[in-house]
């Protein structure tokens, strides 16, 4: 009986009932909202491997923007109700239309701080990137965490190490600079720094995000 049931149970009746009726188009609305963590995993690639076995188009919402690029061949990310961007899970991410899908997409999310470009000089974090074709006037910098390395690069800044996230494969460095903006830097392999520690970082100018101050759109990715 369906009161006999856990919710994971019940709404993993609600899924296979929807799937034998043979849709054209299936609509679902967080369906693994009530299973636990592990369980999530492994249904979301079990539902991507269905959908492509059964052929049918399938509408799948959810706030978990993780499983959104597991299981989307393209996706839809909404803010109140209006559409932010539309693209293929390497789209969204690696080109976002503005500052609410770049923070949106990605754990952690984008660093966003201030710049200002200038004679086609961009200035942000205290360093300087030359030969940046872009108009002059105030910008929002994105960078994502994975494109911070320790050592200098294009765009090079100084900060100290604020505390360390070691997950083991990966470490996720807070950093902070002179002025007090803070920059998460997530560092694959190696023995990460240590807290309170003075560290050089730097970005590749292919991995910086420009966006307009006032609207948020992206102006250019890559300098």
């Amino acid at each position: 009986y369906p009161h006999q049931l856990s919710g994971g149970q019940q709404q993993r009746v609600a899924v296979a009932r929807a799937i034998v009726t043979e849709p054209e188009v299936l609509l679902m609305d967080e369906p693994l909202s009530n299973l636990d963590a592990i369980l999530r995993i492994k249904m979301r690639s079990e539902i991507k491997k269905l959908q492509r076995r059964l052929g049918v188009t399938m509408i799948y919402v959810t706030h978990d923007q993780v499983e959104a690029m597991v299981i989307g061949d393209r996706i839809v990310v909404m803010n109140f109700g209006e559409i932010q961007q539309v693209g293929t899970p390497s789209e969204v991410y690696h080109r976002p239309a503005n500052t609410f899908v770049a923070t949106f997409i990605g754990s952690p999310q984008m660093n966003l701080f201030s710049g200002k470009v200038a004679g086609g000089r961009l200035e942000a974090l205290g360093g300087i990137v030359e030969g940046v074709g872009l108009p002059d006037g105030e910008v929002l910098v994105g960078v994502r965490p994975e494109d911070v390395v320790l050592g200098k690069g294009d765009l090079t800044f100084e900060a100290y190490v604020d505390f360390v996230e070691d997950l083991g494969s990966d470490s996720v460095v807070h950093l902070k600079t002179r002025s007090g903006q803070v920059i998460v830097a997530k560092l694959s392999g190696g023995e990460p720094p240590s807290p309170g520690s003075r560290v050089i970082a730097g970005v590749s100018r292919e991995k910086i995000h420009i966006f307009d101050k006032e609207s948020g759109k992206a102006i250019a990715h890559g300098v």
